[in-house]
C-alpha cells in the first residue's frame, strides 16, 4: 500500500468515509492513544493539580489525540485540513456535552425531591435555586469536552496570538508538508513558516513533541534543519529504532539550549524480532528459498506495484508513458 501522502490533498484523502473509517478502527484508536500518551510524556508537563496546562493539537483529525489530552486534564486547540475529520470530532464532543447536561439535569431533579421539605421561605428558595444553578453548569464544565477545533492548514502558519499555549502536539501529521501538491507549495517554505509561527504562539519554557513518519531519512535532517533555523533547540527521539513496523519519530522542540533529546525506548523482544534469521537444521546456513525471499523483497517491482506507481504520477499531472503489454514484464536473465 502506498502512503497517503503520495495519493493527493489531505482534504482529499481523508474524506467523509475514510474520517468514520479512521474513526472507528480499534487499531488506529489504539496506536493514536498510545503515541499521545508518548507525546505527552516527552513534554513533561506540571501537574494537573497545580494548573491545567493549554496545548494545541496539530493535524488533531478526529480528535483521538485530543480525547487523550482531555483525560489527563487538559485545555487544547486542535486545528486540522480535513473538514470531514473535523465534523467526526464535532459531533463526539457534541455528544459528550450532551451527556454532561442530561447527566446535570438528573442530578438536579434528584436533588430536588430529595430536599422538597415544603419550606414557605422564598428567600432561601432564590438563595438555593442559584447554588443549584452554578452547580449544573460547573458540573457541565467538568463532563463536557474541554477541546475546541478550527479548520486550518498548518502550512500556512498558525493564527494565534504570540505566547498563546503552553504546549504543542502533533500526531502523525507533519510529514505532509514534506509533499506539495501544486506548483505553489514548496515543502521547505511551508515547514518554515509552520515553525516560525509555531516559535511565535509557545510561550517561553514551553515544549511541542511532534511525531511524524518520514519517508526517507532526508525528510527527517529537512524537518529537522527548518525548525532549528527559526530558533528551536532539541531533536529526534526514535522509539523502537530496529522494528520496521513499531520504529516512531518525535520532534521534541524547546526554547532551551542545553536541552538535550532523552533516549528512545527500545524493546529486546522487538530488537530479537527484527535480528531472527531462518537457518537450515542441517549445517547452519540460510537454505535457497530464504535467499530467493530476501532477493525478492528487496529488489522486486510486481507489476501491480509498477501500474500504481504510474497512476499516482498521473494524478499529480505528469508525463507517464502508457500502459503496455510490456508493462512490469519480467526479463529474461542474461546468457
Amino acid at each position: 500500500m502506498s502512503r497517503p501522502e503520495l495519493t493527493g490533498h489531505a482534504s482529499i484523502f481523508y474524506n467523509e468515509k475514510e474520517a468514520k473509517k479512521y474513526d472507528s478502527s480499534s487499531r488506529m484508536i489504539g496506536v493514536q492513544k498510545e503515541i499521545t500518551e508518548r507525546a505527552i510524556e516527552l513534554l513533561r508537563l506540571p501537574p494537573v493539580s497545580e494548573k491545567p496546562s493549554f496545548i494545541l493539537d496539530v493535524g488533531c483529525g478526529s480528535g483521538l489525540s485530543g480525547k487523550v489530552l482531555e483525560e489527563h486534564g487538559h485545555i487544547w486547540v486542535g486545528c486540522d485540513v480535513s473538514r470531514d475529520m473535523l465534523n467526526v470530532a464535532n459531533e463526539r464532543m457534541e455528544k459528550k456535552r450532551l451527556d454532561a447536561i442530561r447527566r446535570s439535569q438528573s442530578d438536579s431533579s434528584k436533588d430536588n425531591d430529595a430536599m422538597d421539605d415544603g419550606s414557605d421561605d422564598e428567600d432561601d428558595d432564590e438563595e438555593d435555586d442559584s447554588e443549584e444553578e452554578e452547580e449544573d453548569k460547573s458540573n457541565i464544565r467538568n463532563f463536557a469536552s474541554t477541546g475546541d477545533l478550527m479548520h486550518h492548514d498548518m502550512g500556512t502558519g498558525l493564527p494565534f496570538r504570540p505566547a498563546t499555549f503552553d504546549a504543542c502536539i502533533s500526531i502523525s501529521a507533519l510529514q505532509w508538508l514534506c509533499y506539495s501538491n501544486s506548483k505553489a507549495q514548496i515543502p521547505k517554505k511551508r515547514l518554515t513558516r509552520f515553525f516560525s509561527s509555531l516559535y511565535q504562539v509557545l510561550r517561553r519554557g514551553g515544549r511541542a513533541v511532534l511525531q511524524f513518519y518520514p519517508e526517507t531519512a532526508e525528510q527527517a535532517v529537512l524537518i529537522s534543519e527548518c525548525a532549528a533555523k527559526v530558533g528551536f533547540a532539541g531533536g529526534v527521539v526514535v522509539d523502537y529504532p530496529n522494528s520496521a513496523k513499531a520504529k516512531k519519530h518525535y520532534l521534541v522542540l524547546t526554547f532551551d539550549k542545553a536541552y538535550k533529546a532523552p533516549q528512545g525506548l527500545s524493546d529486546s523482544s522487538l530488537v530479537a524480532g527484527s535480528q531472527q534469521v531462518r537457518v537450515d537444521k542441517g549445517n547452519g546456513l540460510r537454505s535457497k528459498d530464504a535467499k530467493r525471499t530476501v532477493r525478492k523483497k528487496n529488489n522486486g517491482k510486481t507489476k501491480d506495484w509498477i501500474m500504481q506507481k504510474k497512476q499516482t504520477q498521473r494524478n499529480k499531472g505528469r508525463d507517464v508513458r502508457p500502459d503496455t503489454m510490456y508493462t512490469g514484464r519480467k526479463r529474461r536473465d542474461k546468457f
